[in-house]
């Protein structure tokens, strides 16, 4: 009888890991970063994005990045650009 039990157990324990395995294959698992603006440059009068990129020694893909709506042929003076940032 304990033997049987035990095998009833084993069967139960295959099925719900098969059952686990195939419910997490289905999923797809999306990860959500985020930025946390360290520091900012105010945009003064005749600022432009890539003098602002090679000022702070950013890239562009970085700058982008940090600041993601940004319209860099409607920027103004006192905007505020991020020029620093750290993933979390």
């Amino acid at each position: 009888m304990t033997m049987l039990f035990n095998l009833f157990l084993v069967l139960s324990l295959c099925c719900t890991a098969s059952t686990a395995e195939r419910l997490l294959k289905s999923r797809k698992f999306e990860v959500s970063v985020g930025l946390k603006c360290e520091s900012v440059y105010g945009v003064k009068s005749g600022d432009t994005c890539l003098g602002v990129t090679n000022l702070f020694k950013l890239t562009q893909e970085s700058f982008g990045v940090f600041n993601p709506n940004l319209n860099c042929n409607a920027l103004f003076a006192g905007q505020w650009l991020c020029t620093k940032a750290i993933f979390f």
